[in-house]
């Protein structure tokens, strides 16, 4: 079994998602970056895109977002954006 971490991505209007995950992909303000479980402390501001989130059980969900911050800490990470809207899968 992967390694996993705690994630929240949370909005002005609600928690969108609080589930364990193997990675997540997100457009920070100097480009994409990559948090898998173990990740250094950090704080990223974030631009308009696409989040990709791989859960412990090995399901992906997308989520497009508008700006907002992202931390890493102790081994868990929150997302705050100012919008966000789940993709539906593809399928």
């Amino acid at each position: 079994m992967e390694p996993t971490y705690r994630f929240m991505i949370l909005s002005p209007q609600k928690q969108v998602l609080d589930a364990d995950v193997v990675s997540v992909t997100a457009p920070g303000e100097l480009g994409y970056f990559g948090v898998l479980a173990g990740h250094a402390p950090f704080i990223s501001m974030m631009k308009t895109g696409d989040v990709e989130v791989r859960l412990a059980g090995g399901e992906e969900k997308r989520f497009r977002i508008s700006g907002g911050i992202f931390r890493v800490e102790k081994n868990s990470a929150v997302l705050l954006a100012e919008s966000v809207e789940e993709i539906a899968a593809a399928g």
